[in-house]
C-alpha cells in the first residue's frame, strides 16, 4: 500500500551533480517529515538530509552546503539535490517518510567517479 519509488541515481564525475526524486503513495505525505538517507558499503547507514511538514530542512555535515532536499506536497514527492560531488558520496540512497512509523524506498545507487 505504501509506497516510495526513487529515481535519479547513476554514474557521475566527481564534481557533478544529481537529482534524485522519491514519489509516494499510499500516505498523507504533507503530513510526513521526509528524509534521505545513504549505506555505503561497510558503512551504517546514515542520515543526508531531512525535511519536516513545514519545511524546515537539516543535513548531514558533511553534505551541508552541496545538497539540497526539498518537497513539493503537490506532486508527493521529495528531491535530494546533489552538487559538486565526491567520491566519498558513492552509496545507495534510501528515501523514508515518517508519521507514526517508518517507511522505505528500495535504494537507489549513486556512484561518484573520480
Amino acid at each position: 500500500q505504501v509506497q516510495l519509488v526513487e529515481s535519479g541515481g547513476g554514474l557521475v564525475q566527481a564534481g557533478g551533480s544529481l537529482r534524485l526524486s522519491c514519489a509516494a503513495s499510499g500516505i498523507i505525505f504533507s503530513s510526513n517529515v521526509m528524509g534521505w538517507y545513504r549505506q555505503a558499503p561497510g558503512k551504517q547507514r546514515e542520515l543526508v538530509a531531512g525535511i519536516t511538514s513545514g519545511g524546515s530542512t537539516n543535513y548531514a555535515d558533511s553534505v551541508k552546503g552541496r545538497f539540497t532536499i526539498s518537497r513539493d506536497n503537490a506532486k508527493n514527492t521529495v528531491y535530494l539535490e546533489m552538487n559538486s560531488l565526491k567520491p566519498e558520496d558513492t552509496a545507495v540512497y534510501y528515501c523514508k517518510a515518517t508519521l507514526r512509523v517508518a517507511y522505505w524506498g528500495q535504494g537507489t545507487q549513486v556512484t561518484v567517479s573520480s
